[in-house]
């Protein structure tokens, strides 16, 4: 007898609609094709032990499973479920009827018990666009899965739950999740907040620049300084989520498999902060079946890269044409993927190895050439994508002992909030562009217009503080977030003055 299932294959963050099927005739012999790798293959034993554990017949002739596509390549545990439930239905231990309505994906344990499962969300959203009406999914996925509206999702725990839903003796309901109110309950619950920040008021004031717009970032300092406690804080002054980006940040962490299992949806932007010993692969994605990098799982949130010149040079090197494109492109003999890569970099290093150039309190041991050297590990064309370069100096124990606590983030955010909303209407109708750090140079020309008085500024910021070339550009979007935190339709003189302090490692005087 000839039964078919259906379940789900991730390439990339999107899922791909399989079709199993199983034949039971005469003869002996189990037979699995379709380019399945060896997890899908050893299931045949973990479906025996379970069928057996639990009082079920396996049926002792030729058994083929077929598994379409057979050019796609099928990996990982989560097809013995659908195997085993074709297996019994092909040999009428269950009702086939309704197996047409159904995705099944889970992996068996020895006992019969479901198992987690990686990508549950994009398969949930294959099976409804396929025109399925239910999914059955390991009990610790069905609040990922249920995020999707449009098809009935159920958890499951044991290979016998599965079975009594499709023979109609299963109580079971389908699991529903309210997503306003998830968003809602997630979006507002920070860890971190600026207010336990004590002085350091111009590094807030640049974070919240770059909140705005979405720049990058780079903090400069001695040890101690507040870095790395500065860009923890980033996340709660960034707006809220919305449901795509919600649907779509969740997406990447259920496939790379780091999603929780009493978590539904990815509400809060991310905050990824890889440790400098990571590899290329690790960073932007990759593997012999690629996988999300750092990059990807930053999608819509915060990459921060402590101590950046101790990463390694190949490393930093592969991050910026992601940085540009916001998507990353992994190719493989017989695959290539695509993986989204939107993301605010925020990195901080020493200005030299012993840590204390240009610190007011200590001094630096460091002999002449090796802070200029030291910078030189980042490319300049790596810094070129970084819009903001902030020095940061330790806060003396006097403000750390008197000063009252700093202003919310609430109160920031609300205004990051208020200026999203100004480029939102400056770029509606395009796709390409959804912040002023995104602006190409033709965008720059029609959204940064400077008076004389602005182009004279920035004539003579150029020529006395010797700033590169590349920085133009850099300093015109800075202005025009700055503007749009203040209301301002024209970007000011003092717009631009505050953006050309932002450029201090564009200075050739910079650590010479």
């Amino acid at each position: 007898m000839l039964v078919k299932t259906y379940g789900s294959a991730i390439e990339g963050i999107n899922a791909i609609l399989i079709t199993i099927e199983v034949n039971i005739s005469g003869g002996t012999g189990f037979h699995l094709v379709g380019l399945a790798d060896n997890a899908v293959k050893e299931s045949q034993t973990r479906i025996i032990s379970a069928l057996i554990n639990n009082n079920l017949h396996y049926p002792k002739l030729r058994i083929v499973v077929n598994m379409a596509p057979a050019d796609i390549k099928k990996e990982g545990s989560a097809y013995d479920l659908p195997i085993a439930i074709a297996m019994l239905a092909a040999s009428n231990q269950l009702e086939a009827d309704k197996l047409a309505e159904y995705m099944i994906m889970g992996e068996l344990s020895l006992d019969g018990g479901i198992k987690r499962v990686k990508g549950a969300l994009p398969m949930a959203i294959k099976a409804r666009d396929a025109g399925l009406k239910r999914l059955v999914v390991p009990m610790e996925n069905v609040k990922e899965a249920a995020v999707v509206e449009g098809i009935e999702v159920f958890g499951m725990n044991h290979l016998k739950d599965v079975i009594d839903l499709l023979n109609g003796e299963s109580g079971s309901r389908p699991f529903f999740i309210d997503l306003k109110n998830r968003i809602l309950s997630q979006t507002s619950d920070y860890p971190f907040d600026f207010e336990d920040v004590k002085g350091q008021e111009n590094i807030k004031r640049a974070l919240e620049i770059a909140a705005s717009g979405g720049h990058n970032l780079i903090m400069i300092g001695p040890p101690g300084s507040g870095k790395t406690m500065l860009a923890k804080r980033l996340p709660s002054i960034l707006p809220p989520m919305g449901l795509e980006e919600a649907l779509e940040t969740t997406k990447i962490h259920s496939v790379a498999g780091i999603l929780k299992g009493d978590t539904s949806l990815v509400a809060e932007r991310p905050f990824r902060s890889p440790h400098h010993t990571i590899s290329d692969a690790g960073l932007v994605g990759g593997g012999t079946y690629p996988q999300p990098g750092e990059i990807s799982l930053a999608q819509n949130g915060v990459l921060f890269l402590d101590e950046l010149p101790e990463f390694k040079r190949t490393v930093l090197e592969v991050m910026r044409q992601p940085m540009e494109d916001r998507i990353v492109t992994i190719s493989r003999a017989r695959v290539t993927v695509n993986f989204p890569a939107s993301f605010m970099l925020i990195a901080s290093m020493n200005p030299c190895p012993c840590g204390y150039y240009n610190d007011p309190g200590k001094e630096c041991v460091c002999s002449p050439g090796i802070v200029k050297s030291y910078l030189n590990k980042i490319s300049g064309p790596l810094m070129d994508r970084i819009d903001l370069h902030v020095e940061v100096t330790p806060v003396p124990f006097k403000d750390l002992t008197t000063a009252p606590k700093g202003e919310k983030s609430q109160d920031v955010r609300n205004r990051v909030i208020e200026a999203r909303k100004i480029q939102e209407e400056r770029f509606q109708g395009r796709t390409d562009i959804f912040c002023n750090a995104q602006m190409s140079s033709k965008d720059i020309d029609k959204y940064c217009n400077l008076r004389p008085e602005g182009l004279g500024l920035l004539k003579r910021a150029m020529e006395r503080l010797s700033l590169s070339a590349r920085a133009f550009d850099r300093i015109k979007k800075v202005s025009r977030t700055i503007a749009d935190l203040d209301s301002s339709n024209e970007i000011a003189e003092s717009h631009l003055a505050e953006a050309i302090q932002y450029r201090s490692l564009d200075r050739e005087s910079w650590g010479s």
